[in-house]
């Protein structure tokens, strides 16, 4: 089962958040709005508009489980993503990343490793995942790390 086959809804609650980039690269990041992290919001629409043409879908999805900093409906949500920062990429429904009701998509991607070995639970908003276009999970980065500096990660899986 590849990563594209998991159920998740857009932010605006149509079906198919993830199938429908079947085929490309993707970077799920677990976004919130009112985090010390959430001018990571501009490296990742840098990224998106950097390498959609070779086929890389950065794709938000809010949580709000860390500190209460996600606490907006979608459409709160939508709205401070594009007056802030911009963003064009899709965003998903809000889900929780880790505990008893963790949504499916992170049963997938928590046991991967990142470079400091760490694996199991999200540390926090904006721990980034890396899909490449089967389907299977690439690498994982740090909340910490910048998206800037994924490039030559994101460029091995286009």
């Amino acid at each position: 089962m590849s990563v594209f086959d998991v159920e998740i809804a857009t932010l605006d609650g149509q079906p198919g958040a993830l199938s429908a980039h079947r085929g490309k690269a993707v970077l799920i990041v677990n976004v919130a709005s009112q985090c010390g992290l959430t001018p990571q919001y501009t490296g990742l629409q840098a990224l998106a508009e950097q390498y959609a043409g070779q086929g890389l879908v950065v794709l938000g999805v809010p949580c709000n489980q860390f500190g209460a900093q996600e606490p907006g409906s979608p459409a709160e949500i939508a709205e401070f993503c594009d007056v802030n920062y911009g963003v064009t990429f899709p965003l998903t429904e809000k889900v929780e990343v880790n505990g008893d009701s963790r949504h499916p998509l992170y049963e997938r991607l928590a046991p991967v490793a990142d470079g400091e070995g760490h694996t199991g639970d999200i540390r926090w908003n904006f721990e980034k995942f890396l899909i490449g276009k089967d389907g299977s999970v690439a690498a994982r980065f740090s909340p910490r790390v910048e998206p800037a500096d994924l490039g030559t990660e994101i460029e091995k899986v286009l």
